[in-house]
């Protein structure tokens, strides 16, 4: 199976590249080599929802990256994560309101049946293939946890 969305990497970066966009250029491809490099550890070609799990990651790092520059005190260093966390999030999808989640959780409580905390692994196991990448599943996770409660 075929990701477009690493194919859409891959246009992007020729196209940094024609346009000698080179701050882009690295982003692309410093997203494309961890792409690959799941793809050769686990020696598959990656789908869309995997490719969008590691930008994911990436983004996590960089908000994490930005918190500690900032302690640091290290502008310039703030302002390039922050740069590359703009391209990262170029290639997210749409995040949801906090009313589509809400939606989301009560669908699956009620199709799951949950009625305890018990229940909160069935939950985020329907949930998160639905919000991956489009929401804060920490987040999911507590609202989860107040409804089941």
């Amino acid at each position: 199976m075929s990701s477009l969305l690493k194919e859409r990497l891959q246009d992007d970066m020729k196209t940094a590249m024609k346009a000698q966009d080179k701050a882009r250029l690295a982003v692309i491809r410093f997203i494309l080599a961890a792409i690959k490099q799941k793809e050769i550890d686990d020696r598959v070609s990656l789908t869309d929802e995997q490719v969008i799990a590691i930008i994911e990651k990436l983004v996590k790092q960089r908000h994490d990256g930005i918190l500690h520059w900032e302690k640091a005190g290290r502008h310039e260093l703030v302002e390039k994560e922050n740069f590359e966390l703009s391209i990262l999030r170029s290639y997210m999808p749409e995040p949801l309101s906090s009313e589509a989640i809400d939606i989301l959780i009560k669908e699956a409580i009620q199709e799951t049946g949950a009625t305890s905390m018990r229940d909160m692994g069935k939950v985020m196991a329907l949930i998160k293939p639905k919000v991956q990448g489009r929401t804060d599943i920490s987040m999911v996770s507590q609202q989860i946890k107040a409804l089941l409660s």
